[in-house]
């Protein structure tokens, strides 16, 4: 347990922080699942423009690098436009 008053607030907002934190990367990861498991070409494309959108955010924010970003971004792409092209 924290002894000092600046580690008690600490400890406040890293548990805050945590919590928001677990929130928007289930929500990335929910969003990346939805564009990899989509039935038709369309809601694929469609889940991979919110997917985008998520990344940019998630990177931009510090929640991930944006290297990782771009490395699903990148992949994902490259499986909407093979489902695309298949059907």
């Amino acid at each position: 347990m924290p002894n000092t008053s600046t580690a008690k607030k600490r400890m406040r907002q890293s548990a805050k922080r945590r919590a928001r934190n677990r929130v928007k990367r289930a929500a990335l990861r929910t969003a990346l699942k939805k564009t990899r498991t989509a039935a038709s070409p369309e809601e694929a494309a469609a889940a991979y423009r919110s997917a985008e959108q998520l990344l940019d955010r998630a990177a931009q924010k510090g929640l991930i690098s944006k290297n990782k970003a771009a490395r699903h971004k990148s992949r994902l792409g490259r499986l909407v436009a093979q489902r695309g092209t298949a059907s």
